[in-house]
């Protein structure tokens, strides 16, 4: 309703919507409408012979409404971070681009130099905060198709693609977003340098073997360590993309080489 591009999609209400869905659709992703991350609220569907048996096991999670999406080839996933106050004031963060693994956020980098993309992010979510009168920090994550910017979730809140602002930006989301439902003026959003954020899921690896690089920034979550779990990230800054980029990999190549051979696919 807002004009902002989506991925071709069903809404699904119940089971007897299955049989309305063209072929055209398949392979596509079922995904529940509400608290779905992290991979979690997804099942993957290659034919219209699988669909029944992946609506059945989102089902048995608690009744849910569903869309079914169009697996796309994509070519970057990436997102922008707004915060609108009650004066109708907005701000956006640069753009950022996101490696994502096993439907988990692994990478975030920032700023993303990609202007024309940049100003259509802005774009859309100036639509969304407007639609929606919305106060507070708001986050879209974006599929980067065939040179455009299509729609794929929403956080109504300061989002993890967003952590890097801590030490990268010159107002952090979490203070923007207290600003804006406080009525204070919203702060500036430049990046301080170029910043790369990395995930720490599962294990935490060894803060001392790190802690060296005076350019890193841990941030521990204190959470209890679980398989797929976030437990805390790491913030590194550089001068250039490069810089960065470089420490980025070096680190990935330690702590989750996984993540490092998936953004090397993505780059070449």
């Amino acid at each position: 309703q807002c004009g902002v591009p989506v991925a071709p999609h069903q809404v699904l209400h119940n089971a007897a919507d299955l049989s309305a869905v063209p072929a055209s659709l398949l392979p596509g992703i079922l995904k529940t409408t509400r608290l779905g991350y992290d991979g979690k609220g997804q099942v993957r569907v290659a034919s219209l012979a699988d669909l029944p048996a992946a609506w059945a096991q989102l089902q048995a999670q608690g009744p849910a409404v569903c869309i079914l999406e169009k697996r796309l080839p994509l070519a970057a996933e990436c997102s922008v971070v707004l915060a609108r106050g009650f004066d109708g004031q907005m701000v956006h963060l640069p753009l950022q681009v996101n490696l994502h693994r096993d439907g988990i956020l692994r990478l975030t980098l920032a700023p993303w130099s990609a202007p024309t993309l940049q100003r259509a992010a802005a774009r859309h979510l100036r639509r969304v905060l407007e639609h929606f009168r919305y106060e507070g920090v708001l986050n879209i994550e974006f599929f980067v198709h065939r040179g455009r910017l299509l729609a794929n979730e929403t956080a109504p809140r300061v989002h993890n693609s967003g952590h890097w602002t801590i030490e990268g930006a010159a107002t952090s989301q979490f203070e923007n977003h207290l600003r804006a439902i406080l009525g204070l003026p919203l702060g500036a959003t430049r990046a301080r340098g170029h910043a790369a954020m990395i995930n720490l899921i599962g294990e935490m690896p060894s803060r001392e073997q790190w802690l060296g690089n005076r350019e890193l920034h841990w941030h521990d979550y204190g959470k209890t360590a679980r398989p797929q779990r976030k437990l805390g990230h790491i913030t590194m800054l550089g001068e250039t993309a490069r810089e960065r980029d470089t420490a980025a990999r070096r680190l990935l190549a330690a702590i989750d080489p996984a993540g490092l051979r998936e953004w090397r696919a993505r780059t070449r």
